[in-house]
């Protein structure tokens, strides 16, 4: 039996399947365009090549778990920021800065790399559900400032985030698209 580094069998796999995860996010973020193989993933948690097929059946497998991994990651720091202010409108405006903010940081640009490498993925129930889960804070925050239709009002915002995510990512700075985006909607809402 090989020697565990936890407390308990379930801690230790939980914890390199955590590490496996860790490793396959550093890799995405330093180079996006390529998908990073089981072996490169092992090497870089610092495990052997056929120890990463214990907790994965193959590259696709874990590209899947690191979306699966990412979206409720994603919709913390979003909820965390959203939580730090009371006015739903104040609310509204932190659900942009800090989704312009990940963009900003790389994780979108991860996201887009896996949907390139495991399209499949985010075509399924769960990750659709998933994915609508990232929007319901703001429908909330819309429905409290009075919106009315917070749905048609959230999916306006996204497509403006949206905007603002393609102007990150083709090299306009965060701060400056922050402020666009922030002067579009005070412009809409006079």
């Amino acid at each position: 039996m090989p020697k565990i580094s936890a407390a308990t069998v379930a801690e230790h796999r939980a914890a390199r399947r955590r590490a496996l995860l860790d490793a396959a996010l550093e890799l995405l973020a330093e180079a996006p365009e390529h998908a990073p193989g089981l072996g490169e993933v092992a090497a870089r948690a610092g495990l052997a090549r056929s120890s990463a097929y214990n907790y994965f059946r193959s590259r696709d497998d874990l590209l899947r778990a690191v979306v699966v991994d990412m979206f409720p990651r994603w919709n913390a720091r979003v909820v965390a920021a959203m939580d730090k202010v009371s006015d739903p409108g104040e609310r509204v405006l932190a659900y942009i800065d800090v989704n312009l903010q990940l963009v900003a940081e790389g994780e979108h640009a991860i996201v887009g790399a896996l949907a390139t490498f495991t399209p499949q993925s985010f075509t399924d129930e769960s990750m659709l559900a998933m994915h609508d889960d990232l929007v319901l804070p703001l429908v909330d925050a819309l429905r409290e400032s009075g919106a009315a239709d917070p749905e048609l009002s959230a999916d306006l915002i996204s497509a403006l985030l949206h905007k603002g995510t393609e102007m990150i990512e083709s090299g306009r700075g965060f701060e400056e698209v922050r402020a666009a985006v922030r002067s579009a909607l005070a412009t809409a809402s006079r």
